[in-house]
């Protein structure tokens, strides 16, 4: 086996599952994912030369996102005017759980992933990063290739938009319910 190609897979490929996660939250669609990543894939493999270190993830995730972003310029060039300010991941139930709780945190799953996908794509990208792939301030710089201070404050409105959000959604499913 060629020594590049066992330095991708020993590098980069057990953090795949972390690019389509990126590219699906940014995207919001699971075979526009799958497309990214495998473009992605291919660029990663072109250019390993130019990995430094042994941690691919941000390196990865960083190309993932520029992939991402060229993506939806030319294929979804109105989700991107939107201005900063303005199939789902399950969490898995203890075996233990009783139906009930069951459906109340799929709810809340649901819940809190039409929160993030109605966020835009700015502060979309940084929840994911932070939140659910837990990268730390200094690696989401590097890979959106902005200050660590815009990151922090992407965070903060992301945040804030979340729970605005979430609140909004519970309000409306009451109505519903009401009715």
């Amino acid at each position: 086996m060629d020594e590049r190609v066992r330095r991708f897979e020993q590098l980069v490929v057990p953090h795949l599952g972390a690019a389509f996660n990126l590219a699906r939250w940014l995207t919001r669609n699971d075979q526009d994912a799958q497309d990214i990543v495998q473009d992605s894939s291919l660029r990663a493999l072109r250019f390993l030369d130019g990995l430094r270190g042994e941690d691919a993830r941000p390196w990865l995730l960083g190309i993932v996102r520029n992939t991402t972003w060229t993506w939806l310029q030319a294929n979804r060039p109105a989700e991107l005017t939107a201005r900063e300010e303005d199939g789902e991941p399950q969490i898995p139930a203890p075996s233990s759980d009783e139906p009930e709780a069951s459906a109340i945190r799929r709810a809340d799953t649901r819940l809190l992933n039409e929160a993030i996908s109605a966020l835009p794509p700015p502060l979309r990208e940084v929840i994911v990063l932070r939140e659910l792939e837990d990268l730390a301030y200094r690696e989401i710089a590097l890979i959106a290739d902005i200050p660590i201070g815009t990151v922090m404050s992407r965070l903060a409105r992301a945040r804030r938009l979340l729970s605005q959000s979430v609140k909004v959604i519970e309000a409306a499913a009451d109505r519903q319910a009401i009715r």
